[in-house]
C-alpha cells in the first residue's frame, strides 16, 4: 500500500521520466521498441491529471494531520480535469478544510459544488447534506439545516456515528421549535444506535439531564 501511494504522490514525474526513457528509445533503436515505455508514461501522466493524488489523502486525515491534507489538495492544479465523481470528492475535502478553518461561507460553497456534481455513493451525499446542515445551524439558518439533515437521512449515512449525530441535531432542531414530542422520538433515535464517539456520547448525556422533563 505504501508502495502504491508513493506511486500515487510521484506518478506525474515517473509518468514524465518513463516518456524519456521511450524518446531516448525511439532515437537509440525505433518506435516499437519504446512504444510500451510511450504507453506507461502517458498513462501515469493521464492518471496524474484524470485522478489526482485523492486517495493519499486519507492516510493524513486517518492520522488527523490536516496540514499535510492541505497540501495534497494544495497539489492538485488543474481540478476541472478531475474524473466527475474524483472531482465531487475534491471539493468536499475542500469544504471539510474550510470548515475547519471556520471559513462556513467558503465551505458552504465547496460542498454544494460537491453535490452539484453528484457524489459516487449515496453514504457519501447524505454525509456531506449533513454538514451542509451542521453548517447552517452555525450561520443560525435553522429552516436550511433542517432542510440538509432530513435529506441526509433519507440518502443513508455511511454509519451509526453519523446518523446518531443527525438525529441528535434533529432532537435540538425540534426543541428550538417547540416540536417536543417529536424532538423525543429523535433523542430515542440517537440513543437507540449506541454511539461511542466522546462528543456524540457527551451529547446524549448533556441533553438527558433535561428532556425528560419537557412536555410532550
Amino acid at each position: 500500500m505504501k508502495f502504491y501511494n508513493l506511486i500515487i504522490r510521484y506518478r506525474l514525474q515517473l509518468g514524465a521520466t518513463v516518456a524519456a526513457l521511450g524518446g531516448i528509445t525511439n532515437y537509440f533503436a525505433s518506435f516499437w521498441p519504446a512504444f510500451p515505455l510511450y504507453l506507461i508514461g502517458f498513462i501515469l501522466v493521464l492518471g496524474h491529471f484524470f485522478f489526482g493524488p485523492l486517495r493519499i489523502i486519507q492516510e493524513y486525515l486517518e492520522a488527523g494531520d490536516m496540514e499535510g491534507a492541505e497540501k495534497i489538495l494544495a497539489s492538485i492544479k488543474y481540478p476541472s480535469l478531475l474524473y466527475k465523481p474524483i472531482r465531487s470528492v475534491y471539493y468536499t475535502l475542500k469544504g471539510n478544510v474550510a470548515m475547519m478553518q471556520k471559513d462556513y461561507d467558503g465551505a458552504e460553497k465547496l460542498m454544494k459544488k460537491g453535490l452539484a456534481l453528484g457524489m459516487p455513493m449515496k453514504e457519501a451525499e447524505g454525509a456531506t447534506m449533513l454538514q451542509m446542515g451542521m453548517l447552517s445551524m452555525q450561520k443560525n439558518d435553522l429552516k436550511q439545516a433542517e432542510n440538509y439533515i432530513r435529506g441526509a437521512l433519507r440518502k443513508g449515512l455511511p454509519d451509526k456515528e453519523n446518523e446518531a449525530a443527525a438525529y441528535l441535531q434533529m432532537c435540538s432542531l425540534m426543541m428550538n421549535k417547540r416540536e417536543f414530542r417529536a424532538a423525543k422520538d429523535f433523542f430515542r433515535r440517537a440513543k437507540a444506535l449506541k454511539p461511542t464517539t466522546e462528543q456524540i456520547v457527551d451529547q446524549i448525556k448533556q441533553i438527558e439531564k433535561y428532556i425528560s422533563r419537557i412536555p410532550g
